[in-house]
């Protein structure tokens, strides 16, 4: 039992690490996937399938982070940052889940722990997708205005 529960607790601690590294890719990673079946489905085989799937995984994660550093309204910030947010908490509420239930603990723990798992996943994505915002767009300014700038952000932001 004690090695059980210690092999579940560094599990989960790889786990979440991998969750946290991983998070924003988690939006993309459904559309990418479900792309890829759709386009599969439809006659592209399996190569069409992976490009398709990669394609609009790769579209998905640009254009959320372009749109929400164009973003100037508060609320479509919080609409686009919650569209990677909560991808990425169900993801990881399942993760979580079925890793500690390996431990064999009680169904209470299962779920104490994937709820954390989940919120601070969330988290990290919502930090992650922010971060790629340029500064000149909080102060009401434009792209335009800083050449050296570009819409994924670039070491000189602050």
């Amino acid at each position: 039992m004690l090695v059980a529960a210690t092999l579940a607790i560094a599990g989960t601690a790889c786990l979440i690490w991998l969750v946290f590294t991983f998070a924003v890719y988690a939006l993309p990673f459904w559309a990418g996937l479900g792309a890829a079946m759709f386009a599969h489905g439809h006659g592209a085989g399996p190569i069409g399938g992976i490009v398709v799937g990669l394609f609009v995984a790769g579209l998905t994660l640009g254009l959320g982070q372009v749109l929400f550093s164009v973003a100037r309204s508060p609320w479509s910030r919080a609409l686009i940052g919650a569209m990677y947010a909560v991808p990425a908490g169900l993801a990881a509420y399942h993760a979580v889940h079925g890793l500690v239930a390996i431990g064999g603990t009680s169904e209470v723990w299962h779920i104490v722990f994937a709820n954390v798992g989940a919120f601070a996943s969330a988290g990290v994505a919502w930090a992650r997708v922010s971060v790629h915002r340029p500064a000149g767009c909080m102060h009401g300014t434009s792209l335009a205005t800083h050449p050296h700038r570009t819409a994924l952000g670039t070491a000189h932001d602050s």
